[in-house]
């Protein structure tokens, strides 16, 4: 189960940072995504979009035992909508055991653009 912190709600869209070490990258992708967007569609939450899938190249400046797969950047409509998703009994039934199964270490890290 994901725990959170207390996020603060403010307005607007917010972008996760998801950071990757596959267990089994095609249970993660076969599996997980599309269990991922069953909850989704589920919950009824519009405005959820993958922006980037990139893979990690080489760590520049990182801690020693900080090595990712891949990176995903995936935006939700608030940080609400997160919440709601991540805590939701569908989403701990059907898309978790997936995350689990897929992941073997994981980093997600909630964002805000910033126009200027």
């Amino acid at each position: 189960m994901i725990t959170l912190p207390n996020i603060e709600s403010g307005q607007g869209p917010v972008l996760m940072l998801n950071l990757l070490k596959f267990k089994d990258k095609k249970v993660y992708f076969e599996q997980y995504i599309p269990a991922f967007n069953q909850v989704v569609q589920q919950l009824g939450i519009e405005g959820v979009s993958v922006k980037v899938v990139s893979e990690v190249v080489a760590n520049i400046i990182a801690d020693e035992n900080d090595h990712w797969d891949q990176m995903v950047l995936v935006e939700y409509p608030s940080a609400e909508a997160f919440k709601t998703i991540a805590q939701s009994d569908v989403y701990q039934q059907i898309a978790d055991p997936l995350r689990l199964a897929g992941t073997a270490k994981l980093k997600l890290i909630m964002t805000r653009k910033i126009d200027f």
